[in-house]
């Protein structure tokens, strides 16, 4: 019993740990995501819907710019092969991520099905760039990096959709909270490297990209680039790493 008890306690410290790590890494999107989710709840309340459909759509959708897009879909005639062509489109880069994700979420048992269907870009950016002491599991930090931002977003998108008919202000250019933050994530983990030939590449083929595509078609193309030359140099920028 004491043995049992003891193990109880051990789990008990070492959840708290992730959760106030995960909690800690995840305060700026909560201030992101508080001002996207007030604006797309109160963007579905001027459109005509109640709460309950931002309520829904962000805690069973869980995909920010799927869902502004799905507004339209709900008002239009049903057409499936567009929503999913369109859908795939702009979330077709959750595809690289889950690709970079495969060896992190080994082991992590049934929570497996969650941090899959939670991995929202900014998620993905803090399990990817966090930097952990060996006294806090990486699993479960994961874990409840995963399910605070989807807690967060939630939480904005219901409570944009309630008070949506009460508050009036301008909210253009507030999506440009997010860019601002997801800045500050690429200069952090910059900073963090010390290689940083990863980085100086993903730029450069990015800019590529976008000057060769536009700035509409560059996403998917870029990130093709950037996973094939990644791919092909991936030993020569392991052994630069592990030199330093």
């Amino acid at each position: 019993m004491r043995k049992v008890r003891q193990k109880n306690t051990e789990n008990h410290t070492m959840y708290k740990k992730a959760f106030k790590a995960a909690f800690t890494h995840t305060l700026p999107i909560m201030a992101g995501f508080c001002f996207l989710g007030l604006t797309y709840g109160i963007y579905m309340n001027v459109k005509g819907f109640s709460f309950v459909f931002p309520m829904i759509m962000s805690l069973c959708v869980f995909a920010g710019s799927a869902e502004f897009v799905a507004v339209n879909f709900l008002l239009s005639a049903f057409d499936p092969l567009q929503a999913f062509a369109v859908t795939l489109m702009i979330n077709a880069r959750h595809l690289f991520y889950g690709i970079s994700m495969l060896d992190r979420y080994k082991g992590t048992g049934i929570k497996k099905f969650y941090l899959i269907f939670g991995m929202c870009d900014e998620s993905f950016s803090i399990n990817c760039s966090a930097r952990l002491g060996e006294d806090i599991d990486q699993k479960q930090f994961m874990f409840f990096v995963t399910i605070l931002n989807h807690f967060y977003w939630v939480s904005g998108a219901t409570l944009g959709g309630i008070f949506g008919s009460l508050i009036m202000f301008n909210t253009e250019g507030i999506e440009f909270v997010m860019t601002a933050m997801f800045a500050v994530i690429f200069l952090e983990q910059f900073l963090k490297e010390k290689n940083h030939t990863a980085s100086l590449l993903g730029l450069g083929l990015s800019l590529i990209c976008l000057v060769a595509f536009g700035t509409g078609n560059f996403m998917i193309p870029s990130m093709l680039a950037i996973l094939g030359i990644l791919t092909l140099l991936r030993k020569p920028l392991e052994k630069g790493g592990d030199k330093e």
